[in-house]
Order: structure tokens, then sequence, then C-alpha cells
């Protein structure tokens, strides 16, 4: 009976996921304002109010891309945000975000082929950080 119940909830779940939609950016501005504009700075440039206190200062989020031979590496932005690629960090580091790892779930393809249940707010931060990259 338990099995039964648990492949029943499993199954709501990714029927859920299946049709959630993408976030857009617009949808991710909030949530940077709230959790990355007070290191990063309201345009993602790295000067935001706690930025002079902080060594290494915070990163200009807005030359990702080009930091990158002109492509967004969106899995590496997304482990930079979760936390899990975080231990090329020195000093204190950015501060995990747990609330934008609640939520509904997205399957996302990172680029890899396999589709992954990714947090929506995760997903529309991402998404926002895309939109604000500069080109040179």
């Amino acid at each position: 009976m338990l099995r039964t119940f648990s492949g029943l909830i499993g199954c709501l779940t990714l029927v859920a996921c299946v049709e959630a939609e993408m976030p857009q950016a617009s949808d991710g501005k909030a949530l940077f304002m709230e959790n990355c504009a007070a290191c990063h700075g309201e345009n993602g440039k790295g000067d935001g109010p706690m930025a002079r206190a902080m060594t290494p200062a915070p990163k200009d989020l807005t030359l990702i891309q080009v930091r990158n031979g002109d492509k967004f590496p969106e899995s590496k932005v997304l482990s930079s945000i979760d936390g899990y690629a975080r231990s090329d960090l020195a000093g204190p580091g950015m501060p995990e975000f747990g609330g934008l790892l609640e939520g509904d779930l997205i399957p996302y393809d990172s680029g890899d082929g396999i589709e992954t249940p990714t947090p929506r707010k995760l997903l529309a931060l991402l998404a926002y950080i895309e939109s604000i990259q500069e080109t040179r």
C-alpha cells in the first residue's frame, strides 16, 4: 500500500513538473533584488551597498558571458547560486539561499541532454541574470 501511494505521489509530482512553464527574466528580477542586489548591485555590476566591505569584491554579473567566451554558462551559474560550486571562493563568499530551492520544480536541461527537476525560483533567477548580460 505504501509503495503504491509513494509511486502515485511520484507520478503526480512528475506530471506537475512537466506541465510547468519555464520562468522568464521578469520572474527573476524581484528575486535578484531581494537576494543579490545588496552585494552585486541593482544592475548586477558588483557595486551593491555591501560591496565595499567585501574581500574579494562581488563579481560583475553582467560580464559572465564575456568572461566565458561569449557563451552564458547556465550550469556554472546555477551551481554558483545554489551553492554546489562554491569551493573555489575565497573569503566568506556567497550566502546560501535556501528559499530559492523551495517551491515547484521544472524539468530543466542545462545542456547535458538530461532534464533535471529544478526549482522554479532558481531558474527564474538564472533567466534574469542571463538577461542582464552585456556583450563586447
